[in-house]
């Protein structure tokens, strides 16, 4: 049906919708209002395939327009005289009239099946891919360009996977903000933990000299690219391996994005990257040894922490696992270890001194000088998200191999200095 008569019929399937509520009033009988209902619904269930139909044409006849706009292009670019007349006809065009991109429409339409096409039409796709002038820059503004996602439901594989590499992308542990652009964030902040109120003399006047105003200040969230650079694989490969490739090759793209995420977002410098927590979290104990971590040192670390923050529902330690497994062997003035077993019958989580802990393991290993525990409210800790992490497929760049390749977007920065500590070694 044509987009024309589509339109018209979604007009009068408004229309007639409109009728059938119209003549429910308040002295219509309930089999009858029920009659006029269903018919409602089911006029309304056929404007919903309408509207489909409609984006659908009106989506065909852009893509129609924007070739055949590129077609008029090219038989410009080859007519006498034109400097690639000769090199367009070799590597673009077949004895039948076929050009590189009506033929990669078409493969890129058949699901990038070579076996949809003609044997002509396979050697003008080849011919056009090897050409030098078929090297065109990759942007956003066309798949045609030859970079297109795969399928969306590899995305939330993809965090979970950054996820199990990192507990700075997690939401239960950090605060996330979740953006659909990089612009700039302004976050407000505020140190008022050294106000106080005053003694009042009764019948005085109120001091107002300026001295105890709020001060406010500001820290910022951007908007840092990094990506996996592409691996390669062939043609050959993605048809006769029983696994997915793209799936697979995504999945592990996504603990890519989930390492370097979650090194950032710990160690990140600040500078022209994210400020890591351990960066931006302030001292609170030194260890009496570089290779080693007491008992007395992991509390006075929690009480270097203003109690304030030690009631907040995302407070916890975090650390790597071999720090962990030193902590483990502590023991109290009695004999008990520190660190307690949960429970995984009841849901419980192991803690330490009754708090939570997270694995991290960009956090540094105990050794001179490093900052190996860390404490306090992560939720102070906001994180940044541009969209959804990308796993881009080339297929026309690299054919007939493919590249496949991640992409993300985040910043990272502790809001309030104060509620996090950390504990460094010797």
């Amino acid at each position: 049906m044509a987009l024309r008569e589509l339109q018209e019929k979604r007009g009068r399937l408004v229309t007639q919708a409109r009728e059938a509520l119209n003549e429910i009033t308040a002295n219509t009988d309930e089999s009858r209002s029920a009659e006029l209902e269903a018919r409602h619904d089911a006029i309304m269930a056929e404007f919903d395939k309408i509207e489909k139909d409609i984006e659908r044409e009106e989506r065909m006849a852009e893509i129609e327009a924007r070739f055949a706009s590129r077609t008029e292009e090219e038989r410009a670019r080859r007519r006498p005289g034109s400097e690639s007349e000769g090199r367009a006809a070799g590597s673009e065009s077949g004895g039948d009239g076929l050009t590189y991109r009506s033929v990669f429409f078409k493969f890129i339409a058949s699901g990038a099946d070579l076996a949809a096409l003609e044997p002509e039409e396979r050697a003008v796709l080849k011919a056009g891919v090897q050409a030098a002038d078929e090297y065109r820059a990759q942007s956003s503004a066309t798949g045609a360009a030859g970079g297109y996602t795969v399928p969306t439901e590899l995305a939330n594989e993809i965090i979970k996977s950054m996820k199990a590499w990192g507990p700075m992308y997690d939401e239960a542990v950090t605060t996330q903000i979740n953006t659909t652009s990089g612009a700039v964030i302004q976050l407000p902040t505020i140190d008022d933990t050294s106000g106080t109120g005053f003694a009042h003399t009764q019948g005085a006047d109120l001091v107002d000299d300026g001295s105890v105003d709020a001060v406010f200040g500001q820290k910022q969230l951007e908007a840092y690219v990094f990506d996996t650079k592409f691996i390669k694989f062939s043609f050959e490969l993605a048809q006769d391996s029983i696994f997915n490739m793209e799936a697979l090759l995504g999945s592990l793209l996504g603990e890519r994005l989930g390492r370097i995420a979650n090194a950032q977002l710990t160690t990140g410098t600040g500078t022209s990257a994210p400020n890591g927590v351990a960066t931006a979290s302030s001292l609170g104990k030194t260890a009496a040894s570089a290779t080693a971590v007491a008992s007395d040192e992991l509390i006075d670390l929690v009480h270097s922490v203003d109690p304030a923050y030690r009631t907040a529902p995302k407070v916890g330690f975090q650390f790597n696992d071999t720090t962990l497994a030193a902590i483990r062997k502590l023991k109290d003035g009695q004999g008990n270890y520190l660190w307690q077993m949960g429970d995984v019958t009841k849901g419980q989580p192991g803690t330490l001194l009754s708090y939570r802990y997270t694995i991290n393991q960009a956090v540094a290993s105990i050794a001179t000088g490093n900052k190996s525990v860390l404490f306090g409210d992560f939720g102070k800790y906001f994180v940044r998200k541009v969209g959804s992490p990308v796993i881009g497929v080339m297929r026309e760049r690299f054919w007939p191999n493919l590249g496949i390749a991640g992409y993300i977007r985040f910043d990272g920065e502790l809001a309030d200095a104060a509620a996090i500590k950390h504990l460094k070694q010797a």
